[in-house]
């Protein structure tokens, strides 16, 4: 069984959100410090991605929303996510 947590740890997840109310969001996933790399350049704005479909949503300025939470907008094109650590290693 720890043989799967570690094989489930090491691959990133299809879609993946930083808000803790989205039922994307995975705690364990980003505590290990995920890069995304949008059309060959790395973004560090980056809130909530989907491999599959090919988007990013990414914090748009300073603007907030009627909540307080930073307005996002999607952008399409190639996605890359990896762990950070890996990388530098």
């Amino acid at each position: 069984m720890s043989e799967e947590n570690q094989t489930t740890a090491e691959q990133l997840p299809d879609r993946l959100s930083t808000d803790p109310k989205s039922p994307y969001y995975n705690e364990q996933v980003l505590a290990r410090d995920v890069g995304i790399r949008f059309k060959g350049v790395e973004k560090t704005n980056v809130e909530e991605y989907c491999v599959s479909e090919g988007w990013v949503r990414v914090i748009a300025g300073n603007a907030k929303d009627r909540y307080g939470n930073p307005l996002t907008i999607k952008v399409h094109g190639a996605v890359e996510p990896y762990f950070r650590d890996k990388a530098t290693s």
